[in-house]
């Protein structure tokens, strides 16, 4: 049967055979013709006879009117459909109903993209670090269009409630996404599943992602969850902030708190660098310059003693006995690497035993970047301690996370909105990259 309003009906025979062509269940190729940067492809639906939507009369062809969608990039480019929708007529003179015009569930009335658009893009943006506006040249539309399409996609994924399943430890970092301009916030707080599996590993995932940094912001966050969530949670690892203990002890304090190795270690870093910098400005008037000692072992003094080969160690003790008269960065030196030795203890006993000489020896230590030091180590003993009792749980898969989520704000050159800002990061850092089959293709 040869529909007379078809654009092209001598094709109609040879579009019977082409309905796989597109993958569009219901509509097929009629022809295809070549543009300067993609494909066209005119198409058609498969139905020839329907029933009118009022009185159920079979109607008359009336005419066509063309659509215009912007489908799946192919091989050769942006792919255009142009859909020749029917027009019929109910000949019916009772019938309220004169004309109306054909639809399809793959494109919805006045649309700009197929609906498979959002899927793909979504697709392309939460697995293969792509940008919207790439995509956006891909699909040949501009960017609101595209985005339009992978918004509400990503939505949906991000507020499934089965992301919050099943998480036992919770990390908490801040997180700065705008370094300048007017817009805020630009500091955020960022909660991360640092569950581990029935291996013992961990898959991070970024939980959510909300404006400040502080105890309060973190607090009612936690507060906002389910009872369920909150009960199932069994270790919070932080760094060295307050607030978010504060956080943790109001609305999680039947977990076990760890205060992260890293930034256990950074304060040892950070205590070594702030007394070479004093004693160096006491000694010589200025600070460190090429030729100075101190300043020539600046790097040296932050590697840990274990990875030190013979003759770094010869220039350290060196330099140290021509700029360190009163020995006050060598103490601080010492402490340092007495602080990671305690993270390479092989038990727990031996990791408090460590920990414990560590801040005897120094308790009464007069240099004053070691006294703060040994204060900061003594006020968060118990959560410096439960790193051993919890197997080792710390704020990496956190940096982890925050490297991902670098990673697509450089991708995507900047943010300017942060609910968009907030929605990719999500999307990115959902973990759900784990689970695609390894013959996934863009």
């Amino acid at each position: 049967m040869t529909d007379p309003t078809c654009p092209n009906p001598a094709a109609t025979i040879y579009s019977t055979r082409a309905d796989g062509l597109l993958g569009l269940d219901g509509l097929h190729v009629v022809s295809v013709e070549a543009t300067s940067i993609g494909i066209r492809a005119h198409v058609e639906t498969d139905t020839l006879l329907v029933g009118c939507p009022k009185c159920a009369v079979i109607p008359q062809p009336h005419d066509r009117r063309r659509h215009i969608v912007h489908d799946v990039p192919g091989p050769r480019g942006p792919v255009e459909l142009v859909w020749h929708k029917r027009i019929w007529r109910c000949w019916e003179p009772l019938c309220p109903v004169s004309t109306w015009s054909e639809d399809s569930e793959h494109i919805r009335p006045r649309a700009k993209l197929t609906t498979r658009v959002g899927d793909w893009a979504a697709d392309r943006l939460q697995y293969d670090d792509a940008h919207v506006q790439a995509l956006a040249r891909r699909l040949g539309v501009d960017w609101h269009t595209c985005w339009a399409a992978a918004k509400p996609v990503l939505e949906a994924r991000t507020k499934a409630p089965e992301r919050l399943e099943s998480v036992t430890g919770l990390g908490v970092d801040e997180h700065v996404w705008r370094h300048v301009g007017p817009q805020k916030p630009r500091v955020l707080t960022g909660m991360v599943d640092i569950s581990r599996d029935s291996q013992g590993l961990v898959n991070a995932r970024l939980l959510d992602i909300v404006p400040g940094r502080s105890g309060p912001v973190y607090a009612d966050w936690l507060k906002a969850q389910t009872p369920e969530f909150r009960a199932g949670v069994e270790h919070t690892t932080l760094d060295a902030f307050r607030g978010y203990k504060n956080a943790i002890d109001e609305q999680l304090g039947h977990t076990v708190t760890i205060l992260d190795v890293f930034h256990v270690v950074k304060l040892g870093i950070e205590a070594v660098d702030e007394a070479r910098r004093r004693v160096q400005k006491d000694t010589t008037g200025h600070r460190g310059r090429k030729a100075d000692p101190l300043y020539k072992i600046r790097r040296l003094l932050t590697i840990g003693a274990e990875h030190l080969k013979p003759r770094m160690v010869e220039k350290i003790d060196e330099k140290l006995r021509a700029g360190d008269p009163d020995w006050e960065v060598t103490i601080a030196w010492d402490c340092y690497q007495a602080l990671r030795r305690v993270y390479q203890a092989d038990t727990g006993r031996e990791g408090t035993s460590r920990f414990e000489a560590l801040v005897g020896k120094f308790a009464s230590c007069p240099v004053p970047e070691v006294k703060r030091l040994v204060g900061t180590l003594k006020r968060w003993r118990k959560e410096i301690l439960a790193y051993f009792a919890t197997g080792g749980a710390s704020n990496g898969p956190v940096e982890a996370i925050n490297n991902l989520i670098e990673k697509t704000r450089r991708v995507a050159h900047g943010f300017r909105n942060f609910e968009n800002y907030r929605l990719r990061i999500l999307s990115v850092a959902s973990g759900a990259k784990r689970n695609l089959p390894t013959s996934h293709h863009t």
